[in-house]
């Protein structure tokens, strides 16, 4: 039985659970390579990326630390506890322990309802670490709480992933000692000894244990086996193809990655080491899921929960840069594409007679109720009984 709480989860699941912590990595090694910075918003729509020294505590957020650490430690709290808290102390961050942490709500309408009330909200977070006989209160603007996923019972807390796929990471595990067990004694399919009835209780124990010093355990694998005494071996013909061991723990490591959000293929696990799933096509999709529907949610969330503690500009909003970050490569070959198209879209409209400020503008937010109108056509669309007058006459008139 695993245990539901934070350190169950680290202790029996993260450090025991290969594919568990296989699949925390690859979330936790791409997640933390992005940057945090400001992004203006101008009518409603995202401009560019930009800095200001305000963004220098999730830089350093603490003596040794980078905004990579940052990022890793609050993922890695969500992952196991469903719930990331920061706390800011003067001009450095503080990772609280998500078990030691104790949401506080209030209510004015009726304070003996705590967080069931209609106009319940969240008044601080106590901190209190056992055995150190202190605690802490620190108030919401304090306080980073990073929940992505909700826990459907509880108003403002969050839950791990890890939740919902308890049952099989317990498979998992009792597959892995069951493979191990398999080795341990001997290696080899197991046997059956027949003794004699003449052979009393007493020589029976004697016998087995005589057995198992000389023949238990891989060190002792394909040893002779010498008997006397009457005894008959009976082999029993069982191994792990019988169990068809590879498929059983392929498939729960395919459950725990669709958990995580994680395709098979970008963790390893051999349900995406076979057949076409390697493809160039195949491997760009599966990246592109993992990028799309895993890490920009986390990331836009994270940002979110962050703002909380930064003095965000009035025309701006705390924003994510994915552009170094190496995994993401193959979608930078995409954005340039996109804005190659862009490109030739503003110039063809440009051409038509539109404002060069209104064809960006409605190019950008794919609204052609944007386009302003210069007024002025092109020569293939002027009427075909218009004459052009000669310069000569032209410049006479002008000085007239």
């Amino acid at each position: 039985q695993l245990e539901h709480d934070f350190e169950g989860y680290v202790g029996r699941i993260y450090k025991r659970s290969g594919p568990i912590a296989a699949l925390i990595f690859v979330r936790m090694a791409v997640f933390s390579e992005a940057r945090l910075l400001f992004r203006r918003i101008r009518g409603g729509r995202p401009g560019d990326l930009f800095g200001t020294q305000e963004l220098a505590i999730v830089e350093r957020p603490w003596p040794g630390g980078t905004t990579q650490s940052l990022l890793a430690r609050m993922l890695l709290d969500v992952d196991l506890a469903g719930n990331a808290y920061i706390a800011r102390v003067g001009d450095r961050l503080r990772r609280l322990r998500p078990d030691w942490v104790t949401i506080v709500s209030g209510s004015r309408e009726d304070p003996d309802l705590y967080g069931r009330a209609l106009d319940a909200e969240v008044i601080g977070y106590y901190y209190h670490p056992p055995g150190s006989g202190r605690e802490w209160f620190l108030l919401p603007d304090q306080v980073v709480h990073w929940a992505p996923i909700p826990d459907p019972v509880a108003e403002w807390r969050g839950m791990s992933w890890l939740t919902p796929v308890l049952r099989d990471i317990g498979a998992d595990l009792a597959a892995t000692r069951h493979k191990l067990a398999f080795f341990e004694n001997a290696a080899t399919p197991r046997l059956a000894v027949r003794l004699d009835p003449s052979v009393t209780p007493e020589m029976f124990q004697r016998f087995k244990a005589l057995m198992d010093e000389q023949h238990r355990g891989v060190d002792r694998a394909y040893s002779t086996l010498y008997l006397g005494g009457g005894a008959d071996v009976v082999p029993l013909t069982f191994s792990l193809r019988d169990l068809d061991y590879k498929a059983v723990q392929a498939l729960g490591e395919a459950r725990l990655a669709a958990a995580a959000g994680v395709p098979a293929a970008i963790v390893g696990f051999s349900e995406g080491l076979q057949g076409s799933s390697l493809n160039a096509g195949n491997y760009g999709q599966a990246r592109r899921r993992f990028a799309d529907g895993t890490l920009r949610p986390l990331w836009r969330s994270a940002v979110g929960a962050l703002s909380a503690i930064i003095n965000v500009p009035g025309d701006a909003e705390l924003w994510y840069d994915d552009r170094d970050v190496s995994f993401l490569r193959e979608d930078a070959r995409d954005a340039a594409q996109i804005f190659e198209i862009r490109a030739r879209t503003i110039a063809q409209l440009v051409r038509e007679g539109f404002t060069a400020e209104s064809a960006i503008a409605a190019t950008l937010a794919e609204d052609e109720r944007l386009l302003v109108h210069t007024g002025l056509l092109s020569v293939q669309l002027q009427p075909p009984t218009t004459t052009v007058p000669e310069p000569a006459a032209a410049e006479a008139e002008e000085q007239q």
